[in-house]
């Protein structure tokens, strides 16, 4: 005969009280501050190097906006906007004014102009050379 055992009925020792709610995937290294210290500013710099590596500013020429940009090719292209961008994009604000919804867009069409512009005056790598973010 086959038995099931539910959450609560199986044959597993129970934990004592010390160690449930202890376990951590890294240690905290609260006992060494300057390393703990250290670990957080890496870990920062870390965060940021994923975040913005190769992404280079560009600035619409229509409505002045400023969006990051990665060229990874002729068709791809990666672009970041800020809140600010996108509220202040004469695109989007037109879109928005007459009921629509910008964040269903698939891009600006003048933004668009300008990051090709940027690749032309040379101002934007295409592709980018920049190493991508990682271990190595």
């Amino acid at each position: 005969m086959l038995s099931l055992l539910g959450h609560d009925d199986d044959e597993h020792p129970a934990a004592d009280a010390h160690a449930a709610g202890t376990w951590s995937k890294a240690p905290d290294f609260a006992s060494d501050p300057t390393r703990a210290a250290a670990i957080r500013e890496a870990s920062a710099r870390d965060r940021e190097r994923y975040l913005t590596a190769g992404l280079t500013p560009v600035d619409c020429r229509y409505c002045h906006v400023t969006v990051a940009v990665k060229k990874f090719g002729p068709q791809h292209t990666a672009v970041q906007w800020s809140s600010e961008a996108t509220q202040r994009c004469a695109t989007f604000a037109d879109m928005r004014a007459t009921g629509g919804d910008s964040s269903r867009a698939r891009s600006c069409p003048r933004l668009t102009d300008s990051i090709r512009h940027a690749v032309a005056e040379g101002c934007l790598e295409e592709p980018s050379s920049a190493p991508s973010p990682g271990d190595g």
